[in-house]
């Protein structure tokens, strides 16, 4: 559910872990900076194209390039559809591989996520970014704008088809697992100070866990500056009782999220 808060509509989501996270929803004016910033690049980048294809013409023999020949057809057709997949897959690999972020989108300080709070993947990238064609239609962004203007949550075709939104990233919002010092409470940090915990949990013990519980600590790192303090360390202690009780193991004493970090660290280490 969303309600109005300032002057960003506010969009609430239940997660599975029964936290509710607070997104700010993007609203046209900040999309519409992020879309001419991006554009902008695209646009320098084709133009770059284009010369140097005109003077690869230019000096190409003059039998060659005196007439369109069937080759030459294929050729345009074969660049034209470069050219389509090269604008879209500069959105949908910047969008999924760059935590939800384009570069207009990150001097924008907007990030595309998933309807559950999540990252999107590729393949939601990818959709959202194909239909963006449509959402041109019949021009100036028209189809886009008027979806837009038709829902509280400011999606467009690309995302209703995709199950994905655009929000205002958090303000102080950074990588999570790398560099943790930097994004953690004053009153945390202090824990944080010693190197990172490893080898807490035997390798037989880290063994019986599986990739989805990974995921599952991955998530929570991925959320946890959108959490409030209180409901943060809640949950981090839910989510490391319910590792070690899978692994059958007792839970160290201290800030559970070092036990998580272990747990990820060793995961990561080859232990699946």
């Amino acid at each position: 559910m969303g309600h109005q808060q300032g002057l960003a509509q506010q969009l609430y989501i239940d997660t599975p872990e029964q936290v509710e996270l607070q997104f700010a929803v993007a609203g046209i004016g900040s999309r519409f900076v992020a879309q001419l910033l991006d554009f902008l690049i695209v646009f320098v980048s084709l133009v770059l194209e284009l010369l140097f294809f005109a003077w690869v013409g230019a000096n190409a023999p003059k039998s060659q390039s005196a007439s369109l020949d069937t080759a030459g057809k294929w050729a345009l057709a074969v660049l034209i559809f470069l050219n389509f997949a090269f604008v879209v897959g500069y959105f949908a690999l910047f969008e999924a591989y760059w935590h939800g972020q384009t570069p207009g989108k990150r001097v924008m300080k907007l990030r595309v996520i998933k309807d559950s709070g999540r990252q999107i993947t590729f393949f939601e990238a990818l959709a959202r970014n194909t239909v963006r064609l449509i959402d041109y239609m019949p021009g100036l962004y028209l189809a886009g704008v008027i979806t837009m203007l038709c829902n509280k949550q400011n999606k467009r075709l690309g995302d209703l088809a995709a199950g994905t939104l655009v929000v205002h990233e958090s303000r102080d919002e950074q990588p999570l697992l790398p560099q943790h010092n930097a994004f953690l409470p004053a009153r945390e940090a202090a824990e944080w100070k010693n190197p990172v915990v490893s080898g807490v949990f035997a390798a037989d013990d880290v063994a019986k866990l599986k990739a989805v519980d990974l995921v599952v600590i991955d998530t929570f790192f991925a959320r946890a500056l959108d959490l409030d303090v209180d409901v943060r360390a809640a949950m981090a202690l839910r989510i490391a009782q319910q590792m070690a009780v899978k692994m059958g193991v007792t839970l160290p004493e201290g800030n559970p999220e070092r036990a998580l970090e272990a747990i990820a660290v060793a995961m990561r280490g080859g232990i699946r």
